[in-house]
């Protein structure tokens, strides 16, 4: 299994989410083709209810723990409840563009 299907197969199971997006981001960055190293996860669902957002972060961080022990080596998160993706227009953040290894000035 890739490393991008193992990431939303295991979301998708452990949150229910009712918005999932896993985007790989390693073509972004100063890897190896088909690296599978930088992901931008946007994961929205009513289990972050309560939830502060770092212990979001953990919780997927301690879902993903074995992708984040071997392959990945960047996973940028973006949590949110129901209600505070419906408030922000059900809109994907934009990733920055690499400036680490070869391509920073």
């Amino acid at each position: 299994m890739n490393i991008q299907d193992f990431i939303e197969q295991t979301l998708d199971r452990e949150l229910t989410p009712i918005f999932l997006d896993v985007a790989d981001e390693s073509h972004m960055h100063n890897v190896a083709p088909g690296a599978q190293s930088h992901f931008k996860v946007t994961v929205v669902s009513a289990k972050f209810e309560g939830e502060r957002l770092i212990a979001r972060h953990r919780r997927v961080n301690t879902l993903l723990a074995e992708a984040l022990a071997g392959p990945v080596h960047a996973l940028a998160l973006h949590t949110y409840t129901p209600l505070q993706w419906q408030e922000r227009g059900h809109e994907i953040n934009v990733s920055p563009q690499c400036l680490g290894g070869s391509k920073g000035g």
